[in-house]
Formats: structure tokens, C-alpha cells, sequence
């Protein structure tokens, strides 16, 4: 039986359908409010407004939990891999041995880029943001593979979404080669994934990179803990510039663009010129809880618009920063200053009273770092993370027979209905 919701306005009861999700969350169907009732919601940053139904992640900001198509992320951490998690969340279960061995071998043969895209990249300046080089060339590849800009069918989406799973990489190194001036490395597919982007991001002519096992795993962690985050900033852009019918490579892009921003992609960056300024006698760590309890500061890596617990992923890669840098047999002292920061914020009762633990973002810096990853190329590196919930969330979409192009309302507060003043009345002669 249809569970009712019940809204009185100027006298008139709505009755409003509400329907349940699988993990018990409660949604109050509002599509006919505003032509039963001339009245629409209000809700700055859809903060509490539900755009879709996906069944691709589950988050309880409430309980520090994400699961990824069911699974636990603390699961997928400790046992999967970012390509098998990345086809988790695509196709929507586990693959099998031979499913997963036909993908990597598509990853493999899409590795390389046009020619033509391979000269894009002298148009950009050598100091040019690897992120708008990102978004740029990727929404590029619709240009050289126009046979994939209209989708009919999953062959098409799977060879769509392999192209970009593979090519980034690609892109992403050659961005970072161009910032330093460096040869171009055309990707080995004898590699592995990540062992394929260190490749390309630090081998040089005749002297190929040879990352450590525990650089390449601490690699993909990073891309596996994050390859989704159900509805955020730049997944939602990628749905709603899908709504239009838009292709794939646009409608990443797009979610490159949304996610290139300090206030999310960017926000690890942020954690780390926030460390440095402490290790550099800039600030010190209680300067740093005082100005941020005074409103002066905001502790970058604290806080999640989500999770009022502590985020799993933090506990994840806090934990991976440390094995990483004692495998590598080296000391980074911002990770110590991260660790009492982290330590003196939890011991104060304004953040606990708030809720504001570690994210995500205040250790993976950490660990890209160790992986000697500029800073620059950290919401690079977290674009690749995310392409494959991107997709995802794409195809989820485009499969919908019934979906509308998003179009969210306003409430006008300018001025009402005027007559325009002619320029001769207001002294301004057209010349």
C-alpha cells in the first residue's frame, strides 16, 4: 500500500505519494506539486532533494557507510581491483575471469590517442592547468570517434566507456609532461593499469619507471576508494548534461569541469598547502583550530556535506599513507603534522559537537605525494578515480525511457514588470 504525505497549503490539503528505497531512506514524491498546487520546493544546493533513483551507490552519511552496488568499500579496498571495481560499478555486478580478462584486453587496445589529439596538446601553454587540458581532450574524442557519439546499444557504451577509461590515463600523463616540458610516453600494454599511468607519467627515453608494488597498489586504492559518490557536485553535472542527450565524452568532460573546483576535486590540494604552511612556522596547529572555531579558516580535509561520522575512505587511505611511506622506507613529516592536527581537532569539542571528522580528501593528498604526484595533478588524479561512477551514472541514465532534461525552478526575487526607458530619455545618444 502507497504510503501518503500530506502538505496544507492556504487550507488545501496535497496528498503527496512516498515511496522507499532498498536501504530504508524515505522520499516524499513532489513531480505534481506544482500543478496540483502553483507551489514548488525550495532547497539551495539540493541538500535534501532526491534527482534520481540509481542503484549503483549506497551512502549513510550518518553511519560512515558506502557501498559500491552493494558491496562494502572496505571490502572492494581490501580485495578488488580499481579495473574490477570500475566494472562493478559500470555493468552493475562482479566480473567474471574471463569477463574481466576480454575488458583489459579492450583497456589495452585503446590505450593510445589519434595522432591528431597528440597535437592538441602543442596548442596548450606549457603552464596550462592539466585539468582544462583534461576536460578539453577528452570531450575531443568525440570528434575522432564520431561513430560513438550517439549510443544505440551496450556494445557501443562498452567500447565508449573503455576509450575513456583507458585514454585518460594517457591524457592525464601527457598533461604532465607537457607542464614539464618532458617527451611524451606512448603507454606500454603490457602493463597493468596503474603500472602503465606511473609508466607514462615518469619514464623517459631509454630509462623506463619502475614503480614498486606498493606504489602500484597504493595507486589503485586511491582510484578504487574514489571511483563513486552517488549524487555529488560533478556526478550530478554528468547526469544533467547527459539529460540533453549529450555524448559521453561532453558529459565527462563536463563532470571534469564540475569536479576541477577547491571545494571538491580540489579540496586534497587544499590539505596539503595547509600541512606545508604548518610545517613552514606559518601557522601552528592550535593557531590553526582557533582560527577555524573564530570562522576565519576553514580546516581543509574535516567535514563532509554527507558523512556526520567519519568517512571510510579516510580510515582506508590514513592507513595506506602509513604502510605506503614504511614500505618505501621514508618519513614525510607533513603526514605527522596531518596525524596531530587530526588528533587536536577530535580532542576539541567544537568539531565533535559539529560532527566534522577526516574526509577522503585529508590523507589522500598524502598518498599521492608519496607517489611523488605534483599538486597540480591532484584533481587530475581524482578525475581518473571517478571516471567510472561517471559512466555509470551516465548509463543509468540513458537507459530510462522516462527521463526529462533536468530543468530545476527559481524562486524570482527582481524587480516585478517595468517600461523600459528609451536611451534618448536617459541622455545616452547611439552612435
Amino acid at each position: 500500500m502507497t504510503k501518503i504525505a500530506y502538505l496544507t497549503i492556504d487550507g488545501t490539503v496535497y496528498e503527496l505519494p512516498m515511496f522507499e528505497g532498498s536501504e530504508g531512506e524515505r522520499a516524499i514524491d513532489i513531480t505534481q506539486l506544482r500543478s496540483l498546487s502553483g507551489c514548488i520546493t525550495y532547497d539551495p544546493g539540493f541538500a535534501n532533494t532526491g534527482s534520481c533513483r540509481s542503484a549503483i551507490t549506497f551512502v549513510d552519511g550518518e553511519k560512515g557507510i558506502l557501498r559500491y552496488r552493494g558491496y562494502p568499500i572496505e571490502q572492494i579496498a581490501a580485495q578488488g581491483s580499481f579495473i574490477e571495481t570500475a566494472m562493478l560499478l559500470i555493468f552493475g555486478h562482479l566480473p567474471s575471469k574471463e569477463e574481466r580478462s576480454c575488458f583489459r584486453e579492450l583497456l589495452g587496445g585503446q590505450e593510445l590517442l589519434h595522432e591528431g589529439l597528440r597535437h592538441h596538446f602543442e596548442g596548450f601553454p606549457s603552464k596550462g592547468d592539466p585539468m582544462a587540458i583534461l576536460s578539453a581532450v577528452i570531450n575531443s574524442l568525440g570528434c575522432y570517434h564520431p561513430e560513438l557519439v550517439d549510443i544505440e546499444n551496450e556494445e557501443e557504451f562498452t567500447m565508449a566507456a573503455a576509450k575513456i577509461i583507458s585514454k585518460v590515463r594517457t591524457i592525464a600523463a601527457w598533461a604532465y609532461r607537457k607542464s614539464k616540458g618532458l617527451p611524451f610516453m606512448y603507454p606500454n600494454p603490457a602493463l597493468s593499469y596503474c603500472r602503465n599511468f606511473l609508466h607514462m607519467m615518469f619514464s623517459i627515453p631509454n630509462r623506463f619507471h619502475e614503480p614498486s608494488p606498493e606504489a602500484v597498489r597504493a595507486l589503485s586504492l586511491f582510484f578504487i576508494l574514489h571511483a563513486d559518490h552517488e549524487q555529488n557536485c560533478s556526478c550530478s553535472t554528468v547526469r544533467m548534461v547527459g539529460s540533453t542527450q549529450a555524448s559521453l565524452f561532453a558529459s565527462v568532460s563536463a563532470g571534469i569541469c564540475a569536479l576541477w573546483g577547491r571545494l571538491h576535486g580540489g579540496a586534497n590540494a587544499g590539505v596539503i598547502r595547509m600541512l606545508q604552511r604548518i610545517r613552514d612556522g606559518q601557522m601552528s596547529i592550535p593557531t590553526v583550530i582557533e582560527k577555524v572555531k573564530n570562522r576565519e579558516m576553514r580546516l581543509m580535509g574535516f567535514g563532509h556535506r554527507i558523512y556526520k561520522n567519519y568517512d571510510p575512505r579516510a580510515k582506508i587511505l590514513k592507513q595506506a599513507a602509513h604502510e605506503l611511506l614504511e614500505k618505501m622506507g621514508r618519513h614525510d613529516e607533513l603526514l605527522d603534522i596531518a596525524l596531530n592536527l587530526a588528533a587536536a581537532a577530535m580532542a576539541d569539542d567544537y568539531f565533535a559537537e559539529r560532527k566534522l571528522y577526516p574526509n577522503v580528501d585529508f590523507y589522500s593528498g598524502l598518498i599521492l605525494r608519496a607517489l611523488n604526484i605534483p599538486v597540480n595533478m591532484f584533481p587530475v588524479m581524482f578525475a581518473i578515480g571517478r571516471m567510472p561512477g561517471w559512466i555509470a551514472h551516465w548509463y543509468e541514465d540513458h537507459q530510462n525511457p522516462t527521463l526529462r532534461i533536468h530543468r530545476p525552478r527559481q524562486i524570482y526575487i527582481g524587480e516585478p514588470k517595468r517600461d523600459y526607458i528609451p536611451m534618448e530619455e536617459r541622455g545616452i545618444i547611439d552612435g
